[in-house]
């Protein structure tokens, strides 16, 4: 390889007449190809010496010769044509090292607008995707770690813990993974074995597997039942039959309230029922319920109001009133909020099977424009929960 300049060579004589080393004087070989050399050998046909035979164009020859010959143009066999350039046979042409440069740049500058056309891309479809799943998972509704699905819908009324950034928030206290940590108030929740903690977009939820350690349970009373409350909770049931309770409070002999799905003619429903006396009697409970819905494996967002004045009880689904009914007054049970199950005559019942998340008690009654604006995230004012647990 060369840079560009040929390389150094002294003048020599002309070479003798039968040298050797020059094109042979008279007419071209025979089986040549116009151009004087002889055939390589019997069966080659190229007309060029063997590659063991090429002369050494920088090395001197011993008798005065030099390669390439200095002679005249020599004549072309019939048939064939000279070929364009130097008259001088065999001599290669210098490349046009500063043409092969620019095509090389040219190339190099083609190849990084590729890739920085192709980074933008990726870029841009990173940033869309990443907004996307933010508005998809903006609500977080609940769902098994298995059949978890995104809803369109974000959180009403955020608080402090929900501007705050998805990384930042901490389901659970500090040092204590089994205690659902209150982002308003100072009750936390405390797991049971079988009720864990799974992801629900950049969030969290609990997970019920539906069996007798699927519950979590407060160390007090959450709920004043003898004046208005809401409790809402987004949830998402995995079984297909069956009592599944999602809160409840209460402990000994009964439940104050229970929130879930329960069979109602045959089928399943969401519920809102509450004790008007205690023991747990038939004749004093109170229900609520949101018929023809379907329920499996469908995010839902339950809301569940007591109007102390109006002493009434209504049930929310997805910010649409199921129904009301009236109710003299609710029993105080004892015991704490229950999450995932609820007492029955002195029997804990309706293991939740599914995901439970953005549960909130409200120290007042929503009302049904209140419920709507709740479900849109357009509640304004917004009223400030008592409580709050896995926020999303």
């Amino acid at each position: 390889m060369t840079d560009g300049t040929n390389p150094p060579s002294s003048p020599q004589p002309e070479p003798a007449p039968g040298s050797g080393y020059g094109f042979p004087s008279g007419p071209p070989a025979q089986n040549g190809y116009g151009y004087g050399y002889p055939v390589g050998g019997a069966g080659h046909g190229y007309g060029y010496p063997q590659s063991e035979q090429q002369p050494n164009p920088y090395q001197q020859e011993a008798d005065g010769g030099q390669w390439p010959p200095a002679t005249q143009p020599q004549p072309v066999q019939p048939g064939f044509t000279r070929l364009a350039g130097p008259d001088i046979p065999g001599a290669a042409q210098q490349p046009d090292w500063e043409a092969m440069a620019e095509r090389s740049d040219a190339e190099r500058r083609k190849k990084k607008k590729k890739l920085w056309m192709l980074g933008a891309t990726v870029t841009v479809l990173a940033l869309l995707a990443g907004g996307g799943t933010f508005f998809l998972l903006g609500r977080g509704e609940g769902a098994d770690a298995t059949d978890a699905k995104p809803s369109t819908s974000t959180p009403a009324s955020p608080g402090p813990e929900e501007s705050k950034s998805p990384t930042a928030y901490t389901a659970t206290v500090a040092g204590d993974d089994t205690l659902l940590r209150d982002s308003y108030g100072q009750t936390g929740i405390r797991l049971g074995p079988d009720l864990k903690i799974g992801p629900v977009g950049k969030r969290f939820q609990v997970i019920g597997k539906g069996n007798g350690n699927s519950w979590a349970q407060s160390a007090e009373p959450v709920v004043d039942v003898t004046k208005s409350f809401t409790v809402t909770a987004r949830a998402y049931s995995s079984a297909a039959k069956g009592s599944r309770i999602a809160i409840s409070q209460g402990d000994g002999e009964s439940y104050s309230f229970e929130l879930g799905v329960n069979e109602v003619n045959g089928k399943q429903a969401w519920i809102f029922r509450v004790q008007t006396g205690d023991k747990g009697a038939e004749a004093t409970t109170r229900t609520v319920a949101a018929e023809g819905l379907t329920i499996l494996k469908t995010p839902t967002l339950l809301m569940a109001t007591y109007d102390a004045e109006k002493k009434a009880i209504a049930l929310y689904v997805d910010g649409k009133k199921a129904g009301e009914t009236p109710v003299p007054t609710i029993w105080q049970a004892p015991g704490p909020l229950q999450l995932g199950r609820s007492r029955h005559h002195d029997i804990w019942t309706g293991p939740w099977q599914g995901g439970l998340h953005n549960i909130k008690v409200y120290d007042m009654a929503f009302t049904q424009e209140q419920a709507a604006g709740y479900k849109e995230g357009k509640l304004s004012p917004a009223p400030k929960p008592a409580h709050a647990w896995l926020l999303t």
